[in-house]
């Protein structure tokens, strides 16, 4: 009938959600076993007799029969229809419900992909768990293991592996494993990230070679990817899986699952890598997290708070962990509604979890955990670093470097006190607070993640335009120094290296030139490399998107593609360009694959993809930057002759050296 909502987005909707979260949030679970029980909510008992199972996804009560999947559970405890009770779990998947007649055919087959991928993933899994077991070389992966002080009974529990040295080893233990599917093993496993394409001679070959294996499992349970750290000397020394239609690494925390296993955690402790994670579960200390290789995000932190109420974040002493906790402070303040906790917890210089735990022992640490620092009180240390705030210039700046920051707290008991705390540093008034926010502009402002001279404030700006133009000048140079003869606007550059963590770059070292306009490049790399589409969040979008330019537009349009579809394969990505913009526009997209730059690259050098893709959108940006500076500064040199304000005057200034502020 019409408006019916398709099979598939059930399938799918019930995959995302874990049927444990959704009954224990309504009704008190107690683990018993692999299972969990309680007292049935549709009838009178004293003995539990209701079971829950998170490895069938289903739920059974033994007294009166009822019985049933996450909607059922809904309809029946919260007194929903059908449609009601799906638009209630999808909401809380954060996805929206589709009406349609009849599911496609497309929906169909992406369905049964999904699940012949996650078999071949947990195939994936077992073999590497025997390979560790019984292959010849298992003795050096075992070896790595005792010196990393690593038991047998954790490394079964965690289910590492190993992935002997070779080429086909996995893929020929899939082929006997799954007979049926002979004609399309080999694409199903390459989507799943087991297996890698040359570029050139379209060869594929096991990902995972000579590595200790550690499975990634989704809050069900399910192994959705691997981790593999490198036991010889070959690079990178840890390796995970890409992004794949059941794997997004942005979205995802290792050894959550496990921690979930022993009931709900007051808190969860997030650390750097997989090693710490194990580590640390082997003291006994079962509630640490980690990231894959990506910054903790907003996804990340909704993910965690789902099951818990304090998190805190574990980083090295270092400048570059205390650089890692000021984004992960900038990453919370969205999150923090009311009933949630954020600390920071810094090691000392050369310290990691798995050393700490090791020589000082678990109630130690757990004892640094007690005791990390509140988010309330870092945020306020972080923005105050190298600021004198015993004095009324310093409260000043301090005031305009963390109102923009507490503006994007969620409005709640939590966002008032700390507006007024903020007034108690500062001896502002809550109405002038008010006034700052209502002035603030948001892409003016500074974040605790950028250099010095990103987070100069508007007391610092030249006050007049020749101060101005001095001062961009001065900016300048500094950025592109006077023997540095590289045409920066035309043409992008291959970039091993030497990136800060907002992509400009710290020094001029170019392997090589590519005669690619930056739009261009950008292109070429995400045809090739879907995954670089989560290094696009660090940067932001809205000078690019007011261009008209059509390299642009089209860059625009394949990122906002791969965001909705990332387990797109580049004949994906082309079928749906011709779709959707005809033959010749995707002949131009095909055309930048024709060139196979990147595997040209690869020849005869290491190459850097992430790299040179943060190296390209920083010089776009910077482009866009500078002309939108130069049009503004040549509206500034007319201005006297309008009768422009004094305040439009400043607000035209503040966006003449905006390009090098932000």
């Amino acid at each position: 009938m019409p408006g019916q909502i398709p099979q598939p987005f059930i399938d799918d909707l019930l995959e995302r959600l874990d049927i444990v979260d959704i009954i224990d949030s309504r009704v008190k679970l107690k683990r018993t076993g692999k299972n969990y029980s309680a007292c049935c909510p549709f009838h009178e008992e004293k003995t539990p007799s209701f079971t829950v199972s998170p490895d069938k996804q289903f739920y059974y009560c033994f007294g009166c029969g009822a019985s049933g999947n996450a909607v059922g559970f809904v309809m029946d405890y919260d007194k929903m229809a059908f449609p009601e009770a799906v638009e209630s779990l999808a909401k809380l998947a954060g996805v929206d419900v589709p009406k349609e007649r009849h599911a496609s055919p497309q929906q169909a087959e992406r369905e049964k992909k999904r699940k012949l991928i996650y078999r071949l993933l947990d195939q994936a899994s077992n073999y590497y768990q025997q390979q560790l077991r019984k292959h010849k070389a298992r003795r050096e992966a075992a070896e790595y293991l005792r010196q990393r002080g690593l038991t047998g009974h954790i490394a079964k529990s965690f289910e590492l592996g190993f992935a002997p040295p070779g080429w086909n080893n996995l893929i020929d233990h899939l082929r006997q494993e799954n007979p049926e599917l002979k004609d399309s093993i080999e694409s199903l496993s390459l989507e799943a990230g087991l297996l890698v394409e040359h570029a050139e001679t379209k060869r594929r070959y096991d990902r995972f070679r000579h590595r200790i294996v550690f499975p990634i499992k989704d809050v069900r349970g399910r192994t959705i990817g691997f981790g593999g750290r490198v036991l010889g000397n070959d690079k990178p020394k840890y390796l995970n899986s890409p992004e794949t239609p059941v794997f997004h690494k942005g979205k995802e925390l290792y050894g959550l699952h496990r921690a979930k296993q022993n009931g709900k955690q007051t808190r969860l402790v997030v650390v750097e890598g997989y090693m710490d994670v194990v580590a640390l579960a082997q003291f006994g200390i079962d509630n640490a997290i980690a990231t894959l290789g990506t910054a903790c995000g907003e996804d990340h932190l909704n993910l965690a708070f789902k099951h818990t109420s304090e998190i805190v974040f574990c980083f090295d002493g270092d400048a570059a962990g205390r650089q890692a906790a000021k984004r992960a402070l900038e990453n919370c303040l969205p999150t923090m509604t009311d009933g949630r906790q954020v600390k920071f917890l810094f090691l000392p210089n050369g310290e990691d979890p798995d050393t700490i735990v090791r020589s000082l022992g678990a109630e130690s640490f757990t004892n640094m955990v007690e005791n990390a620092v509140p988010l309330e009180d870092y945020l306020f240390d972080a923005a105050g670093e190298d600021l004198n705030v015993n004095s009324m210039e310093g409260r000043a700046r301090l005031s305009k470097a963390v109102v923009p920051m507490l503006n994007r707290l969620p409005t709640g008991v939590y966002r008032e006190l700390m507006f007024d705390n903020l007034a108690k540093r500062t001896g502002l008034s809550r109405d002038t607070l008010s006034e700052l926010i209502n002035i603030a502009a948001p892409d003016n402002q500074p974040s605790l993640s950028t250099t010095h001279a990103d987070s100069i404030t508007h007391a610092e700006l030249p006050t007049s335009l020749e101060a101005a133009q001095e001062f961009i000048t001065e900016a300048n140079t500094a950025y592109f120094p006077p023997n540095d003869t590289t045409n920066h606007e035309e043409h992008s550059h291959f970039s091993a290296q030497n990136l800060d963590t907002h992509g400009a770059h710290t020094r001029h070292h170019h392997l090589t030139s590519c005669k690619q306009t930056p739009e261009k490049r950008l292109c070429t790399l995400l045809l090739q490399h879907s995954e670089l589409v989560s290094v696009t969040t660090e940067f932001d979008l809205a000078e690019l998107n007011e261009s008209s330019n059509p390299d642009t537009v089209r860059f625009l349009e394949l990122l906002e593609l791969l965001k909705q579809r990332p387990h797109y394969s580049l004949s994906k990505i082309l079928g749906y360009w011709r779709a959707a913009k005809g033959a010749e526009d995707t002949e131009q997209l095909a055309s930048l694959i024709a060139s196979d730059l990147l595997a040209n690259a690869n020849k005869t050098l290491t190459y850097d993809v992430e790299g040179e893709y943060r190296a390209c959108f920083a010089q776009l940006i910077e482009r866009y930057t500078k002309q939108k500076r130069q049009k503004a500064l040549e509206k500034l040199k007319v201005s006297t002759l309008t009768g422009l304000t004094r305040e439009e005057k400043q607000q035209l200034l503040n966006e003449v050296l905006k390009g090098r502020l932000n």
